[in-house]
């Protein structure tokens, strides 16, 4: 496996893009774009071509061979196109490929067997994390295992102080005794995180390239080269999670790019990634650990993307229902809002990835949640979930848990014979069936029980919207809620209702929104390094010289992307910040122009205490502001689809009548659209439910929308 890994790393592109490849085609046919999006029950295809149409696929996830479940979706959009699935892949110029495999081997613990190497006297990080707790009160509060065990964390003998002088040398030779350690506990890969490696990497260097003498072909990251920030922990974690993920996920991308290509793909292969752009696979290959969280990533560009489309305000909130998880993210002002505070398993008692990532808030709660019965007789849903192995009780592949979605099916919203379109039947009688005992529990009718789950998970998600929002200082009410996923159009309307939202989208790709939003994906990537100073000593020319460090690293950066014919590209700084005396630091953007003249200090403290006042009520402008780290972000630009909705061929409308469980009205008579005959600009008026290809929209009683000039559906509530 080592061998095939180095060679991945080293191979050259299939197929070099050139000048333009992206942009024209001298092709007479047509040439497509394609974004995936693997999750844990479905996998999510969405393709575009020169003309701004737009197709949806959609499969079931295949865990033990990704393709087969990629291939399938590809292919069903490709049936709607009226082309082949070779055609189809040999007139591809672009595929933006996201995947969940990186965050479930996290949450999983399937990653390679890796050994943590630290300075000597300080083995421990990994198990202290950051030393907090959500609950002070709670003395036994329960954490996962360290991510590295203690058992395969080796202390080597070097010591670098904080101004970045050498206090003790590296020990070479016990260095080397230590890896011949690990050859014979057949160690898989290796992360190396040394203390104030960030002020003086030299150590961390010399040991990577005793690891490439020692243990050929073993993958290592060096936590100077990966995250080099201040904090110990968020930099330790992010380097034990990076170097855990390279053996699988560079067998995975090296599997997928070779499927890839034996299905006649000759294009440009790029990847998701958690910092909200895509990054080319070999890239990613040697980073890793962006494409965990990567796939809800990529919602926040669609649904930037469909809110300016249809003019509305630019706060928005952004979720995504999937089978195993509700995803939410939160738009400020168009701009995209990012945390090193991203937790896999838990916050404070999970896993931090510490690398910048687009904020994005989970929770157990998707339409493959579990509902049970807890010790005290209580209803509960999630965070336990039936995936698409076996799936919901209605799929009929041996579940029998009851499920968000097999309560959809039990109230009439989601027809068996028209899933997915028609392609996937579903057994109402088997959710009925897992259902029967819940209502027996706590003595309501299926129905009454049905319902009931389905509003226990809407309680969550709206938990889960409104941390988001109100701990941002943004009401949910002055927002623009766009919904994605395939199971968010079953209560996103009075999920809206409770949380007084004005304004509701619902796109027809609301089923594939992270795929979606890989179609308007720049690549991007953050550079970041540390320097504390502070507006009462500040010492310009520390921070002049950590900027312009990292400004040359995003020129080579920008320069391997104009090899490939990229040439438009953004810069944004950002630093992380505090007053004197605070605990912890708050990132903000600076002015581009800080680069080349990082001096003035006033636009720093208006920005910091403005954020601050909004977010937390008070500002203290007496108060000497610390910076500690410093993000460049540099984005290239890659052109985007400009998506044209001709609305359905000439003829009439699909509408038909069923029965439906609506809380307070009980069993009424439910109009149901099929969503692909609906004209543009065409009025719904609830009780209604829309079925959409990928998703289903149920309008609850009192409540019209209308499907707009750009295929989106529009629901708006009262001033």
């Amino acid at each position: 496996m080592a061998a095939a890994i180095a060679a991945f790393l080293t191979q050259e592109p299939t197929q070099k893009v050139k000048a333009l490849s992206l942009k024209t085609s001298s092709r007479s046919n047509e040439m497509y774009r394609i974004s995936v999006d693997t999750g844990g029950t479905f996998t999510d295809v969405v393709v575009t071509d020169d003309k701004g149409r737009l197709f949806i696929g959609k499969a079931l996830t295949t865990p033990e061979r990704s393709f087969s479940g990629l291939s399938a979706a590809i292919a069903n959009a490709a049936d709607q196109i009226g082309i082949t699935f070779e055609t189809l892949m040999a007139e591809t110029r672009l595929l933006v490929y996201g995947t969940t495999r990186a965050t479930n081997a996290i949450i999983e613990r399937k990653t390679a067997k890796t050994a943590l190497l630290v300075t000597k006297g300080f083995p421990d990080t990994l198990i202290y994390r950051n030393g907090g707790k959500l609950n002070s009160s709670q003395i036994n509060a329960a954490v996962s295992p360290p991510f590295v065990p203690r058992h395969l964390t080796f202390e080597i003998p070097e010591r670098i102080n904080a101004e970045g002088g050498i206090e003790r040398a590296l020990d070479v030779e016990a260095t080397r005794s230590i890896l011949e350690e690990l050859k014979k506990r057949d160690i898989e890969a290796v992360a190396v995180s040394f203390l104030w490696s960030i002020a003086n990497s030299a150590h961390e260097r010399e040991v990577g390239q005793l690891i490439e003498a020692t243990l050929p072909g073993i993958p290592y990251t060096l936590s100077s080269e990966l995250n080099p920030v201040i904090r110990e922990y968020p930099r330790t974690s992010s380097t034990a999670i990076d170097a855990s993920l390279k053996p699988l996920m560079q067998t995975h991308l090296s599997a997928i790019r070779s499927d890839m290509n034996a299905a006649g793909f000759r294009g440009e292969l790029l990847v998701s990634a958690s910092s909200g752009g895509v990054m080319h696979i070999e890239d990613m290959a040697r980073k890793p650990i962006y494409m965990a969280k990567s796939g809800p990533a990529m919602a926040p560009l669609a649904g930037i993307a469909y809110t300016q489309s249809e003019g509305l305000k630019d706060d928005i909130i952004i979720v995504d229902t999937g089978g195993t998880t509700f995803d939410v993210s939160l738009i400020r002002a168009g701009t995209v809002k990012y945390s090193r505070d991203t937790w896999i398993n838990g916050q404070l008692s999970g896993t931090l990835l510490g690398i910048a990532t687009v904020d994005i808030r989970s929770v157990g709660a998707g339409g493959g949640s579990i509902a049970w019965i807890d010790s005290g007789g209580l209803l509960r849903v999630g965070p336990r979930s039936a995936g698409s192995v076996p799936g919901p009780a209605c799929y009929g592949k041996g579940g029998t848990f009851p499920t968000v979605t097999d309560s959809a099916v039990a109230l009439g919203y989601i027809d068996p014979d028209r899933f997915l379109g028609g392609r996937m039947k579903l057994d109402k009688s088997a959710a009925v069936a897992a259902i029967t005992p819940i209502a027996r529990s706590i003595g309501k009718s299926v129905e009454e029980t049905a319902a009931a789950i389905l509003k226990l998970a809407s309680e969550t998600m709206i938990k889960a919207i409104e941390d988001i929002t109100i701990n941002d200082g943004v009401h949910p009410a002055d927002s623009v809620l766009v919904a994605g996923g395939g199971a968010a159009g079953l209560n996103i309307l009075s999920i809206a209702k409770s949380l007084n939202s004005k304004s509701v989208i619902i796109p027809k790709t609301a089923g594939a929104i992270s795929a979606s939003g890989g179609q308007f994906s720049d690549v991007a990537i953050d550079f970041s390094g540390s320097c504390f100073t502070s507006t009462l000593q500040y010492e310009k020319e520390k921070v002049q010289a950590l900027l312009k460090d990292l400004s040359v690293r995003a020129d080579d950066f920008e320069g391997d992307l104009k090899r490939r014919g990229i040439t438009n590209f953004t810069r944004r700084i950002y630093v992380q910040a505090r007053y004197e005396r605070q605990q912890f630091e708050m990132e903000i953007e600076l002015p581009i122009e800080w680069i080349d003249a990082g001096e003035d200090l006033s636009v720093l403290r208006e920005i910091y205490d403005s954020q601050c006042k909004r977010l937390y009520g008070f500002s203290r402008a007496d108060a000497p502001i610390e910076t500690i780290t410093w993000r460049l972000r540099v984005v290239a630009d890659l052109p985007q689809p400009e998506l044209t909705w001709a609305g359905p061929k000439e003829g009439s409308m699909d509408i038909r009548t069923t029965k439906a469980y609506f809380d307070g009205h009980g069993l009424i008579d439910t109009c149901v659209y099929n969503g692909t005959t609906i004209p543009l600009e065409t009025v719904i008026e609830g009780p209604a439910i829309i079925e959409e290809p990928t998703t289903t929209v149920v309008v609850d009683p009192g409540i019209t929308g209308k499907l707009s000039a750009n295929g989106n559906y529009i629901f708006s509530f009262g001033a």
